[in-house]
């Protein structure tokens, strides 16, 4: 009887996970980046937003590359973050 409940516990939870969104990756065009410790500050900075799971920061081209949870982030989110640093960004096109 336990074994059954597992199985049909488990064949109902399939279903769930078809439907959870694939992580999402956005490149930030970020501004007022002028030193080599702006990238440090940038990553902290989006990494504390709930959902993001890689950050990677290129100081030359001024962008962050982030991976992030659609469903418990928004670039929005990301580009708040970034202003609340004091780094401005919007999403590349």
């Amino acid at each position: 009887m336990y074994n059954t409940f597992l199985a049909l516990l488990a064949l109902t939870a399939l279903p769930l996970a078809a439907f959870a969104m694939a992580p999402q990756t956005v490149t930030l065009v970020v501004q007022n980046m002028t030193c080599q410790v702006c990238p440090i500050t940038l990553k902290k900075s989006l990494q504390g937003v709930a959902g993001v799971s890689e950050v990677s920061i290129d100081f030359a081209k001024k962008t962050a590359r982030v991976t992030f949870d659609p469903d418990k982030a928004k670039s929005a989110d990301l580009t708040a973050a970034t202003r609340n640093a004091g780094y401005p960004s919007a999403v590349q096109k």
